[in-house]
């Protein structure tokens, strides 16, 4: 990874700004700019952010960076100074660190670093061929299709599914609902696909985007925006809060991801989201689509593949007994649930890769 001085000498030379004008636009003097380049001074946060909006770098590679720096600084001439930072990696990358919410089980922990251990076989197996690559995204992103639809009740099959999504066929005794429902959440997972690959911002705004693709066609009043009236779950003895509620809540849950994005291990993160957003159930339908689409993007971006919990009846059944207790705040077996539907789908990303 590059250092922070690189990288910001490589913005300032690639666009040919000068030190005198990059002094005068972040107002920050000439020579601590070049001292900052050559790694004599470390750049305070303010600094780093000023240069990231100038130059619209990336924001998660350039502020790693800097504080990649930061710690460099602190420890290299520490005597415990490797020792320290192991113990302060498990803390960031697990959420234990003093302040935290809470701590995560040894349990939880174990299944996550086994999680990681499939991650990095996985990663070692790329990069794959063009058509090998191909063939596996059509056939991960069918199989998510298929069942998060089934989880909702849509009852197209595999095969029919594929015959709507990649041939454009019409099914027989089959809703038109249901064919949009196949067709517009392919379309979604492409979507956040290349909001993965392009590093995009995680926002409240895209997941109203994410929504608008789900309901697209088939709800166009309420598809990417609210509800404005109250909802209630089928099955479930939890009652969503009532719409006048829903722009402070869902401002509350994008909050706490800004807030631990960095400190949380990523598939926790994808499933706090994915649990937060159903909670607040802010859309009049479509929200366990949605929340599953924002999990998954949350994983992409962090190099995991799609984690596809299954629409059979043991399956569902296990996946809404886990969100129910999560509203009752024990979040153990949620987070279990996801945490296996990812070592699941990394398991079958290293089958097929070999």
């Amino acid at each position: 990874m590059k250092r922070f001085p690189e990288i910001l000498k490589n913005a300032r030379n690639a666009q040919h700004i000068t030190l005198r004008r990059l002094s005068a636009v972040l107002d920050i003097d000439t020579a601590l700019i070049s001292k900052i380049e050559r790694g004599e001074r470390v750049a305070t946060r303010e600094q780093v952010v000023a240069v990231i909006e100038y130059f619209k770098l990336d924001e998660k590679d350039t502020m790693a960076a800097w504080l990649a720096d930061r710690v460099y600084q602190l420890l290299s001439e520490e005597e415990y100074g490797s020792e320290a930072l192991m113990v302060a990696e498990a803390a960031i990358r697990y959420g234990k660190e003093e302040g935290s919410e809470k701590t995560v089980p040894d349990d939880i922990k174990h299944l996550l670093a086994n999680c990681d251990e499939l991650h990095t076989t996985w990663s070692s197996l790329k990069p794959l061929s063009g058509i090998q690559l191909q063939k596996m995204e059509e056939y991960f992103r069918l199989n998510y299709t298929y069942e998060s639809n089934r989880i909702e009740g849509n009852t197209l099959t595999l095969q029919e599914t594929h015959l709507v999504v990649h041939e454009g066929l019409t099914i027989g005794g089959k809703s038109m609902r249901e064919h949009l429902e196949a067709v517009n959440h392919h379309e979604a997972i492409d979507f956040i696909a290349d909001i993965a690959r392009d590093k995009i911002t995680i926002t409240e705004r895209l997941l109203k985007e994410i929504h608008y693709l789900i309901l697209k066609g088939i709800d166009r009043e309420n598809a990417g925006v609210y509800r404005k009236v109250p909802v209630a779950i089928s099955g479930s003895a939890f009652l969503p809060p009532e719409p006048y509620l829903l722009d402070k809540l869902m401002e509350d849950v994008f909050l706490y991801y800004k807030r631990e994005k960095n400190k949380l291990h990523p598939i926790i993160l994808a499933a706090e989201m994915h649990e937060r957003v159903v909670r607040v159930h802010p859309f009049i339908d479509g929200n366990g689509r949605t929340s599953r689409l924002l999990m998954n993007l949350i994983l992409l971006q962090h190099g995991f593949p799609i984690a596809n919990i299954k629409g059979d009846l043991d399956s569902r059944k296990n996946y809404y007994q886990a969100l129910e207790t999560a509203a009752g705040a024990d979040k153990k077996a949620f987070h279990l649930v996801i945490i296996h539907a990812v070592e699941e789908a990394l398991k079958e990303h290293i089958r097929l890769s070999r």
